[in-house]
């Protein structure tokens, strides 16, 4: 008899008051730039508030010059979230490889980020948050 091996289920967690996590709509301007260019603009960005991480600001699909984006094979897994899908920016070079990241179907507790991209603040020459403009 010849068995398959099965396929190990992920974990699926629940932020709670170990591990919280909160989303509020962030009221100022969002710009995000690489080699010259403007990647992102919006003021309809998300502040995802993650435990003790730092706060990560996701910008809807449609602020965002996906032209300027490609899409890599890198994937990775969060238990809150769920899968991780990233997008590289060629024109910033080898340091913006793998600078974007989205969660295409996310777990309901943060649902509210389907639809949205996060660029890591290292690999992008800029991530401005501008107040009043």
């Amino acid at each position: 008899m010849n068995v398959q091996p099965t396929a190990t289920a992920k974990p699926v967690k629940i932020p709670g008051p170990d591990h919280p996590i909160r989303i509020e709509r962030n009221p100022n301007r969002i710009v995000v730039s690489v080699a010259g260019r403007i990647v992102a603009d919006t003021r309809s960005a998300l502040t995802l508030r993650e435990a003790s991480y730092p706060p990560v600001q996701y910008i809807p699909r449609t602020d965002v010059d996906m032209t300027l984006l490609e899409r890599t094979e890198h994937a990775t897994y969060c238990p809150y979230k769920g899968e991780c899908a990233y997008y590289s920016i060629p024109t910033g070079g080898a340091r913006a490889v793998n600078a974007v990241w989205t969660y295409e179907d996310p777990y309901p507790a943060v649902g509210a980020i389907k639809e949205h991209l996060a660029f890591y603040p290292d690999r992008v020459d800029a991530l401005e948050e501008r107040g009043g403009d």
